[in-house]
């Protein structure tokens, strides 16, 4: 089943864009890890860790993400790319 990543304008949806595999698999890793680490609310993980709120709510919706946003993350998570990709890729 394809995922989707709704695109706003001026809080209005415009189009839904499909969503890669590999990006909707990032985004459920980044909410699981959020979740388990006891945040409830994706804002008030950002917020802790100095990160847009609006923009990792797109990150956990299915946008794709930069390498060095990836990075600064997974960091947040206090874990290493190893570690953060160890679990919720084997299908790739």
């Amino acid at each position: 089943m394809p995922h989707f990543c709704e695109v706003k304008k001026a809080n209005k949806t415009i189009s839904k864009k499909p969503v890669k595999p590999e990006i909707a698999m990032l985004a459920a890793r980044l909410r699981e890890l959020r979740i388990s680490k006891g945040f409830s609310n994706y804002e008030y993980f950002a917020y802790e860790h100095n990160i847009s709120r609006s923009q990792y709510g797109r990150y956990e919706k299915g946008e794709d993400i930069r390498f060095s946003s990836l990075i600064k993350l997974i960091k947040a998570f206090e874990l290493t790319p190893t570690e953060f990709f160890k679990k919720g890729f084997e299908k790739v």
